[in-house]
């Protein structure tokens, strides 16, 4: 099918941006979010950024005013999505509020639409059952910041047709993004699942005082040629989104490795996300 009008349900950092990226595309784009601040902020960040790329000499006025005519934000589901092609969803990775939310847009959407979860694991198999076209169901999982990493993973999972996948793939590529396909559901997909190995391993020997923060995250960028450390790359991505995915996990499995660490436990404790919020496991100014 043809992408026309696309809707960004969840106007955080990451939603925000994937919103961004698609109406540089030159799509059609509203983005959601049901706080006022989260959209207050959403639209402030986009100014700046567009303003500071015309300043740069990156895209003209004319251009940025363009994009930026393509690009609404709102507080009004039924408005975000009304006679939209394609739903990108950007909640937090909560498996029930993903429930619900979906349950909204599928009453306020066209039988053609389809319905994208952009979660960092949770499976669409998931909650596809809450809508009248499953096959329509499926993750589509970009990565932060989205407007700057070029992967995007296209998750089909057993209820998805071949169809949706390939017009997923088709509009991947139109948003300037390469697509991975994931033939098979599996928790965490590709990436995540290697780098949840790395974390945990990492976290694991912080708890145990085998190293610091500073030297684990040095091993491993001149050790194995990452071009960030562990820790470094979870204040980029929120210690809140790893607790929260991992705190999920461990409800669906039960088993007590599946937990957060204490090194992640003890930060979200404090209010201590990572980069958002001025600290994580270092200090930002």
């Amino acid at each position: 099918m043809d992408i026309k009008k696309v809707a960004m349900v969840g106007g955080g950092t990451m939603g925000n941006q994937i919103a961004m990226q698609v109406a540089i595309s030159g799509y059609e784009v509203s983005c959601y979010s049901r706080k006022p601040e989260t959209v207050a902020k959403a639209e402030s960040f986009a100014k700046g950024w567009f303003s500071k790329n015309v300043a740069k000499g990156k895209i003209t006025q004319a251009e940025a005013e363009v994009i930026q005519g393509r690009l609404r934000f709102t507080t009004d589901l039924g408005e975000a999505v009304k006679d939209v092609d394609l739903v990108i969803e950007a909640v937090v990775d909560v498996l029930d509020v993903k429930r619900d939310i979906l349950r909204q847009i599928d009453a306020l959407t066209p039988d053609r639409t389809i319905f994208a979860s952009n979660s960092s694991y949770i499976v669409s198999s998931k909650f596809c059952d809450v809508v009248a076209h499953p096959e329509k169901v499926l993750n589509l999982h970009f990565f932060n910041p989205a407007l700057i990493m070029k992967l995007v993973e296209v998750v089909k999972g057993p209820h998805c047709s071949d169809e949706t996948i390939e017009t997923m793939v088709q509009f991947v590529l139109s948003i300037d993004r390469i697509p991975a396909v994931v033939k098979k559901e599996i928790y965490g997909f590709i990436v995540n699942r290697v780098f949840s190995a790395i974390t945990k391993e990492a976290c694991y020997m912080y708890d145990q005082g085998v190293a610091s923060v500073e030297d684990i995250d040095k091993a491993v960028k001149f050790g194995l040629s990452h071009p960030m450390g562990p820790f470094e790359l979870l204040d980029l991505t929120g210690i809140d989104l790893e607790y929260d995915v991992l705190t999920e996990k461990y409800k669906m499995t039960g088993d007590l490795a599946d937990k957060p660490s204490p090194a992640i436990v003890e930060r979200y404790a404090r209010g201590e996300f990572g980069r958002k919020a001025k600290k994580g496991f270092y200090q930002y100014d």
